[in-house]
Order: C-alpha cells, then sequence, then structure tokens
C-alpha cells in the first residue's frame, strides 16, 4: 500500500499541478492538500520515524518561509509556493531536496526564457495555426508548476520515500 502511494500519488500531483499551471495559470489548491496528507499517510506507513517526519515538516516550513517571502514581494505565485512547500515535504532535509530545489530553479530560468520568446512570436505562431493555450501566451504569469513539476520527476528517485519504497 505504502509503495503504491509513493510511486503513484506524489507524481499524478505533480503531473495533474504542471498541466493545469500550463493550461489554466492556475494549481489547485486540492493538489498541495492531498500531496501533504499523503505524506502523513505514507511516511509512518514507510518506515519513517517521528524525527524524521519532524526533518520533513522542517523542510517544508524552511521552503513555505522563502516562497511565502517570494509570493509577498509578487516574484512567485500562491499555488507555486504551495506546491513547491508540499513537495519540499516529500524530500525532507535531504540532497535530494537541494538537488529538486536546483533543478526547479534551472528549469524555471528555462522555461521563463521560453515562454518569454513564444510571446515575442505570438503573431507568427497563432498565425501558423499552432495550438497555443490563451494563458500561456496572455498572461503576464510564468507557469512554473511545470518546472516544479519536472524538477520533482529528475529529483524523486533519490528521495528517502522513494529509496524507502524500493527498497534501499
Amino acid at each position: 500500500m505504502a509503495q503504491a502511494i509513493i510511486f503513484v500519488v506524489f507524481p499524478l500531483c505533480l503531473a495533474v499541478a504542471a498541466c493545469s499551471d500550463f493550461l489554466t495559470m492556475l494549481i489547485p489548491n486540492r493538489v498541495s492538500a492531498i500531496l501533504l496528507a499523503s505524506f502523513f499517510i505514507v511516511a509512518p506507513l514507510a518506515g519513517l520515524g517521528l524525527m524524521e517526519i519532524a526533518t520533513h515538516l522542517a523542510a517544508g516550513a524552511i521552503v513555505f518561509s522563502v516562497c511565502f517571502a517570494l509570493f509577498a514581494f509578487n516574484v512567485m505565485g500562491g499555488g507555486d509556493a504551495k506546491l513547491l512547500t508540499a513537495s519540499a515535504v516529500w524530500f525532507g532535509l535531504t540532497f535530494s531536496l537541494f538537488e529538486f530545489l536546483v533543478y526547479v530553479s534551472f528549469l524555471g530560468g528555462v522555461l521563463t526564457l521560453a515562454i518569454l520568446s513564444v510571446r515575442a512570436h505570438t503573431n507568427t505562431i497563432l498565425a501558423s495555426g499552432l495550438p497555443v493555450p490563451d494563458s500561456l501566451v496572455m498572461a503576464k504569469k510564468i507557469p512554473y508548476g511545470i518546472a516544479i513539476g519536472v524538477g520533482a520527476f529528475i529529483a524523486y528517485p533519490s528521495s528517502p520515500l522513494m529509496l524507502a519504497a524500493l527498497g534501499n
């Protein structure tokens, strides 16, 4: 049961968040809520002790603090901050969290450059008939949930919960 949750819930929630952010520029609150709730279910089942669970929550608190400041300065959206926080809880205070955050930062930069390029060539793209979501072309925001999702997919195999599920 714990393995199924570890293998399915985290990746599925991130895929839903990334797709939703791409199409609508919104990340549903329920995605972050499901990530947090499922962590509390799976952590004890995966063999994490209270201290390990506490370090995972500390990781979430640290990431939330930084994200809250970025949100307050209108640098990051609220959905992105909640998704990043909920994802950080799954990684805990481990090197995999650092990997995750580096991947998200790098991919976020690449994504931003790509979207700015698309927006600079909006007329050409629309004239060619390529299907592009209106939110991607018209909005002033960047769907950072994509970078969060892809960064998490890359870093997740080295996370403590995935290693526990794999029996390492």
